[in-house]
């Protein structure tokens, strides 16, 4: 397998307009596609040559109550917030006054020894953060586990580990590789197809 980053982080809002003028005209990321119908709207937003952010809109979908970045809740829960990757220090000082100058409130630049960070809220009150690397520090290159006291799992190291779960007993043959169409093929069909 080879990843090559997050496709898209698929969102949902209750205003597309409003989710456009943040993410598109305050944060400058391009809307690369949007597709619709009555009830239903689902845009992409690019972040980078291989990340996109996307949005469904939904009748009745109402802002989520705020909660702060990595601050623990109980219960069911699965998402906290999403950090976005910028190139250097000025990008997030340049993110931050825009924020600020549109009315968003915008934390401080944090150092959290690898990357530097600031953090805020979409009108959906989703949770994003925008982080740089700190000069000189990789830890994609030297993982680095400092949890005094690690799940027997992390203990195993950071490559992955294998036997630890069934290989495929027969791997899907390419005469029998189908692909079938769904939602979005409206965006490159042409006249003829």
């Amino acid at each position: 397998m080879r990843y090559t980053g997050v496709n898209h982080l698929a969102m949902a809002t209750g205003d597309m307009d409003a989710t456009i003028r943040f993410w598109r005209d305050l944060l400058r990321m391009r809307l690369v596609a949007g597709l619709g119908r009555p009830g239903y709207r689902h845009y992409f937003f690019e972040i980078s040559e291989t990340d996109m952010i996307a949005f469904f809109e939904w009748p009745g979908v109402e802002p989520i109550a705020e909660k702060d970045h990595g601050v623990p809740v109980s219960g069911p829960y699965a998402f906290d917030h999403v950090s976005i990757g910028v190139r250097d220090r000025d990008d997030l000082w340049e993110i931050k006054d825009a924020l600020e100058a549109a009315g968003f409130w915008a934390s401080e630049i944090i150092d959290h020894g690898f990357i530097f960070s600031l953090y805020s809220f979409d009108p959906n009150h989703i949770a994003i953060e925008f982080s740089c690397p700190v000069p000189g520090v990789d830890i994609r290159s030297h993982p680095v586990n400092a949890d005094k006291h690690p799940s027997a799992a992390a203990l195993e190291g950071p490559e992955p580990q294998p036997g630890k779960w069934p290989a495929p007993e027969r791997p899907t043959p390419f005469a029998e590789r189908r692909i079938y169409p769904g939602e979005g093929r409206e965006l490159v069909l042409t006249d003829d197809e």
